[in-house]
């Protein structure tokens, strides 16, 4: 609810706050004491536009603060928090506008552009005036206002609509998605299988690269390996045909044993060298045996060796291509092989896609029809509701209808809502914010608002302003306006502004405007009425002044409505 409400420098108010409290809050005042500033800055703190005239002759702004006490989880409070604001000891809200018509605006303690504050008041505030209506304002919202009415059979209804319109949608797009790459996907499936083919022609192997490098190498320069590995041996082993002067490894090291051996026999400390020497020759003679056998197998074959470059060369084709590694060809082609499957699938999926199409339509056409049932037999119980309640408000001969008529298919269903209003007998309904005059269309709201509020739901909003609901009308039917207010009242926070003394009558808590003049300047003020100085507004408002008969007639009104 809004906790308080502060003003300065707005028209005529130069500063005044107003408490304010659940239940019915009713503000009264003399013509011309700036009742309707008080509405003027309801609105202008929930995001109406601002105006420079709206400032007090003489301030540099026009100053607006409201404390609204709320839910942290409450979808004001979640709009408030994505601006940045806070709400953990409630929702602090402001607006200024300077003489020279420039605004801002505060949400939760930081500055946010003004239309902040417009969202925050779609989901706290209904206001409903001579000029200001800020409900119903486009069709869809008379759809929202009745889909709240009726409750749990429109909700599980429209439930079962939007999962079904919500699945036809996605797999209409898909099909249309499938059906418009029809032929990307034929040139794709050409390209993949053409790749496939061509790698399954040269049926590459993990690491046959590398291996085929170095049988390449060896094949390329087998002469030249031949040669160094002879000469290597030779060193050696030696050959058969050695002479005096070409000694090998082994016979140097045959000498070198000689000589050891002896030593050790002289001196034993030597004999670490001569072992060492003896695990010597054994490795050269060990390491001669392995070249020897190296050389064996140096093969002089230009067949193999032209088969290895081709495969090479063929390997190197799909690498350009698929590569840059055999590794990446070998991937490619899993991946390839994926893709060719899902694309072959394709024409396999889009007749199952089809048919559940089919499957789907059938079944909307059965949802959309529950859910027109629904709110047609919705659309006539709350249209009784409210035209019983307009007969109390001094409008017995108007009749409300909630008219549900065919419209194309979409999220929310397939059908048109309109609130229609006939104000006379015989006069043609036509959507209640067209229909009826300033303190008709108040009063219209007023019972809506009554009729959703005792529904399943309660009120939609938890603040409601009404300014002037009670134009027109007087003796009982007065009475029946506040009665009206009252019982909206034990649903949700109600602010009435009004000049009736049979509406104010049945206030929880009054305010009263009142303004004072030095001769020079007229300001007004906001005070709260209890005991008997609310007494004396009620017997103004009832005669113009203050008797003791006014008096009399003011105890007796507020007895009646229970105060």
């Amino acid at each position: 609810m809004l906790a308080e409400l502060r003003l300065a420098g707005l028209g005529v108010i130069d500063e005044a706050t107003l408490p304010l409290h659940r239940g019915l809050n009713v503000v009264t005042g003399e013509t011309g004491a700036g009742k309707t500033m008080v509405v003027s800055g309801l609105l202008l703190l929930f995001g109406a536009r601002g105006d420079s005239t709206l400032v007090r002759a003489g301030a540099a702004a026009a100053q607006v603060e409201g404390l609204v006490e709320i839910d942290a989880d409450h979808p004001a409070a979640q709009r408030v928090i994505d601006a940045g604001g806070t709400v953990s000891d409630g929702l602090v809200l402001a607006r200024t506008v300077s003489a020279e018509g420039r605004s801002r605006a505060y949400v939760g303690g930081r500055s946010a552009p003004v239309g902040v504050l417009a969202d925050v008041g779609e989901h706290l505030l209904a206001v409903h005036g001579q000029a200001d209506q800020w409900r119903l304002r486009d069709p869809d919202q008379h759809r929202q206002v009745l889909d709240r009415f009726g409750g749990a059979a429109i909700t599980e209804a429209s439930t079962a609509y939007t999962q079904v319109w919500d699945r036809l949608q996605e797999v209409q797009q898909t099909l249309h998605r499938l059906r418009s790459q029809a032929r990307d996907r034929v040139v794709e499936l050409e390209g993949l299988q053409a790749g496939l083919e061509q790698i399954e022609q040269v049926a590459p192997q993990a690491g046959e690269d590398e291996t085929l490098r170095i049988e390449d190498e060896r094949l390329s320069h087998a002469d030249e390996l031949r040669q160094h590995i002879a000469t290597a041996h030779t060193a050696m082993a030696g050959t058969d045909d050695d002479g005096p002067n070409d000694l090998s490894m082994l016979t140097l090291l045959a000498r070198a044993r000689g000589a050891l051996d002896a030593v050790a026999d002289l001196d034993s400390s030597a004999q670490d060298l001569a072992e060492r020497l003896v695990e010597i020759a054994h490795l050269t003679v060990d390491l001669a045996a392995d070249v020897s056998r190296y050389a064996a197998d140096i093969e002089l074959d230009p067949a193999r060796l032209a088969f290895v470059q081709e495969r090479r060369a063929d390997l190197t084709a799909l690498m350009r291509r698929y590569g840059p590694g055999l590794d990446d060809v070998l991937a490619w082609a899993e991946e390839a092989a994926q893709r060719h499957a899902e694309l072959s699938s394709s024409d396999d999926r889009i007749a199952e896609l089809e048919q559940e199409a089919d499957e789907l339509r059938a079944r909307h056409a059965d949802v959309a029809a529950a859910l027109t049932a629904a709110r047609t037999e919705a659309a006539g119980r709350l249209g009784e509701r409210v035209t019983d309640e307009l007969s109390r408000l001094a409008m017995g001969d108007a009749v409300v209808t909630v008219e549900v008529s065919p419209a194309p298919p979409g999220p929310t269903g397939a059908d048109s809502v309109a609130i229609v209003l006939a104000a006379n007998p015989g006069a043609p309904g036509r959507s209640i914010t067209r229909a009826a005059s300033g303190g008709e269309l108040s009063r219209v709201m007023l019972a809506l608002e009554v009729a959703l509020g005792a529904g399943e739901h309660g009120p939609e909003v938890p603040i409601f302003v009404f300014d002037e609901v009670d134009a027109g009308v007087g003796g009982a039917a007065a009475r029946d306006v506040g009665a009206r207010l009252a019982e909206l009242a034990r649903h949700t926070q109600v602010i009435v502004v009004t000049h009736l003394a049979q509406v104010a009558a049945y206030a929880d808590h009054h305010l009263v405007v009142a303004k004072t003049t030095d001769g020079a300047v007229t300001a007004s003020d906001v005070t709260v009425v209890e005991g008997t100085e609310r007494v004396d507004e009620i017997a103004r408002l009832l005669a113009g002044s203050v008797s003791a008969t006014a008096r009399e007639h003011a105890r007796e009104l507020l007895a009646d409505s229970g105060s």
